[in-house]
């Protein structure tokens, strides 16, 4: 009689640690709490002191563009016309043609 059977699969169950592994456990946990809490304390200090800086930064900024800035509220500048196109619907009265036909808009009797 030729059976063939599957893969065996054996369970290991590991065995529970004692009272010293389970003191052992609580202050690992314990110690590595404690540093979260501190590296979570220093990221936010970091964070903080980073935003008052740039916000100080900001303010330093704004405040030297003011300086500089006129207060009469006008931009002066310079500039080149490129191209100068006079359409009929922006044309200056000097500028506009002569009526050349000898016919009125007004209707004759």
């Amino acid at each position: 009689m030729n059976q063939q059977q599957g893969p065996r699969i054996r369970i290991i169950a590991a065995s529970r640690p004692g009272f010293i592994g389970q003191v052992v456990y609580f202050l690992l946990g314990i110690v590595v709490l404690v540093l979260a809490f501190f590296f979570i304390g220093i990221a936010l200090i970091s964070g903080t002191i980073l935003a008052i800086a740039l916000l100080i930064r900001w303010w330093w900024l704004k405040r030297r563009l003011r300086r500089t800035a006129p207060d009469d509220g006008v931009v002066e500048g310079e500039y080149t016309v490129i191209e100068s196109v006079l359409t009929d619907q922006h044309m200056p009265p000097e500028h506009e043609p002569a009526a050349t036909t000898g016919h009125s808009p007004e209707k004759n009797n």
